[in-house]
């Protein structure tokens, strides 16, 4: 059987040339993957829903992203310009979350190219985060009596604020942030479990904190995993302040999906952050997650 991936053209959205977020990743990755035989075939998602939205997100700032009604502040804050693209882009990316969630559910592991858009919270995006898909998706099992205890494991190298804020009083989704301590968002909210990382952390120590951590996590009892796989820990990274190398990441990716997988505990796999200052090896380290995944199908 092949890893089912989920994936969709209107990913890219079309943005001016100075915007600083990486957006032609999302096509180039799906390339990547079928060039490599990672994936054969894609599963397409539907717009997600306003009614399953609206279960994570108030239906007030859903409308002013559908109507494009947000003011030069709010525009400002999630650092896209709120055009049709970037519209539908974050509706389909966020229905491709809750397709990849529901394959998880079927076949025990499944990933989005696309997703992990931490820093929106319920009623407001940030950080290059319109909706907030992990959290739309985990409402969406929850809601539904798909999953009664959810992990967000979010090793992105920025705070998963927008998961932390959105989850604060439900015990039903525990969230773990692993992430630099001096970088963005300035203001950290409180995760369930929160893990800061000094600048120019290594290998060596940063698996090691990782396993220590999991080893915590262990004894807890989760039925569904959502893994934030952030390549932006990486030590070529624009906006990361670690020194994470290729071997690294990949040996992360592997340390996280086995210890949940080898205990039938369902995951979806998220892309998260990268900014690498080189767009291949961008892409490369990006499909670590789909690679990674695909060996244990």
């Amino acid at each position: 059987m092949d890893l089912p991936v989920v994936n969709h053209q209107d990913y890219e959205a079309q943005l001016n040339d100075d915007n600083k977020f990486p957006i032609k990743k999302f096509g180039e990755l799906a390339k990547y993957l079928v060039l490599h035989k990672v994936v054969k075939t894609f599963h397409k998602p539907e717009p997600c829903s306003i009614e399953t939205l609206k279960e994570a997100h108030s239906l007030e700032y859903i409308n002013k992203i559908k109507n494009k009604s947000l003011d030069k502040n709010e525009v400002r804050k999630i650092g896209f310009p709120l055009v049709d693209s970037v519209v539908r882009r974050s509706f389909i990316a966020t229905g491709g979350t809750v397709m990849a969630t529901k394959l998880a559910l079927n076949y025990g592991i499944a990933c989005n190219t696309a997703g992990g858009s931490h820093h929106a919270s319920y009623d407001e995006g940030a950080g290059y985060c319109v909706f907030n898909d992990v959290a739309v998706a985990a409402k969406y099992l929850t809601l539904r009596g798909l999953a009664n205890r959810i992990l967000i494991i979010d090793l992105d190298v920025h705070q998963g604020n927008g998961n932390s804020e959105i989850f604060k009083n439900d015990n039903q989704v525990f969230t773990f942030s692993m992430h630099s301590k001096v970088n963005y968002p300035a203001k950290k909210s409180i995760s369930d479990l929160d893990v800061e990382l000094e600048e120019n952390l290594e290998d060596k120590k940063y698996l090691e904190i990782l396993k220590s951590n999991l080893k915590l996590l262990n004894q807890e009892e989760f039925d569904f995993i959502f893994y934030i796989a952030g390549v932006d820990i990486h030590y070529n990274d624009r906006l990361g302040k670690l020194k994470i190398s290729d071997e690294g990441i990949i040996k992360r990716d592997e340390i996280v999906i086995d210890n949940f997988f080898s205990n039938k505990i369902p995951i979806c796999g998220v892309l998260g952050g990268g900014y690498n200052k080189d767009f291949d090896k961008l892409i490369e380290l990006h499909s670590c997650l789909h690679k990674t995944c695909a060996k244990f199908i």
